[in-house]
């Protein structure tokens, strides 16, 4: 494929998500690729982005190892 039709396949399945922890880690690496390897973070935002995994952990925002092998069968089934 080429880059055009990637993009409107990727706009096209963007569309159909309904589970918010999927858009949150497409947010996330959105996020994450407008830094360069050479930028590093803070200590201050190192610590801030420890401190929302562990509240994610706390909130039982997680998942099994198992649950995330059928999670991907089901993406990889529509």
């Amino acid at each position: 494929m080429d880059l055009q039709a990637d993009l409107k396949w990727i706009h096209q399945e963007l569309d159909t998500i309904k589970d918010p922890t999927i858009i949150e880690a497409i947010k996330d690496m959105l996020k994450y690729r407008k830094k360069t390897a050479s930028q590093r973070i803070s200590v201050e935002q190192y610590n801030k982005e420890i401190d929302v995994s562990i509240e994610q952990i706390e909130n039982g925002k997680t998942y099994t190892h198992q649950q995330m092998g059928e999670r991907i069968k089901q993406w990889s089934e529509q």
